[in-house]
């Protein structure tokens, strides 16, 4: 059964900073969402999404892809409690949930551009960001550029403790979505993948069958 491509695109004003490195390392950041001018939970960010931040010291743009988020109290003791009312009651009568919540999202870091030479390096940079930079969602015309080389692939195929046949689909997805169907793209994508799998038909068997043209 194909099913709609998730909307990845442009979300609060393309470029807007929407969340916060908290963490970070050589491979990947943690990252949390800024808590929402209204009552409402922080946007998840979408599984297989594409985000950006920069590593200011040295003006490089990082690229990553989210591999996984989460919601959960502030207060790491004591856990949510089901309280059997909809978002609309939530907020007429226990406003407060709002701002005793957290989302965050870790990304793998998928590669760089640097300032100087303006090119796309599909490798893990210098460093990655660091704490309290700046967490965007990457435009359209980023992803298109970025992702022209498909090297980035075999970066989210080494992702550890997750499913990364599934997270390489949705971040193929997610660029066939962008790049307006582009059938030519999309093949080059499914040789690639072939390529890399080459000995491990039953992972790109598992790939090839969440991608959906």
């Amino acid at each position: 059964m194909r099913l709609p491509l998730p909307q990845f695109g442009r979300r609060d004003g393309d470029g807007d900073r929407f969340s916060e490195v908290i963490e970070t390392s050589t491979t990947e950041f943690l990252a949390q969402c800024l808590d929402s001018d209204s009552l409402k939970f922080p946007t998840m960010p979408p599984f297989g999404s594409w985000v950006k931040a920069q590593d200011e010291e040295s003006g490089n743009t990082v690229y990553a892809v989210v591999y996984h988020a989460t919601t959960m109290p502030i207060d790491s003791v004591h856990r949510a409690q089901a309280l059997g009312l909809s978002l609309e009651e939530l907020r007429e009568q226990q406003p407060q949930i709002f701002a005793m919540l957290k989302t965050e999202f870790r990304a793998a870091i998928v590669g760089f551009t640097s300032p100087e030479e303006r090119r796309v390096y599909q490798y893990l940079p210098p460093r990655p960001p660091q704490i309290h930079q700046a967490v965007s969602y990457c435009s359209d015309d980023e992803v298109i550029r970025f992702t022209e080389d498909l090297e980035f692939l075999r970066t989210l195929l080494q992702v550890a403790s997750v499913p990364v046949e599934s997270l390489a689909a949705a971040a193929v997805r997610q660029v066939y979505r962008t790049r307006k169907a582009d059938r030519d793209w999309l093949v080059r994508a499914g040789r690639t993948l072939s390529w890399i799998l080459k000995d491990d038909y039953d992972r790109l068997r598992s790939i090839l069958s969440q991608i959906h043209p």
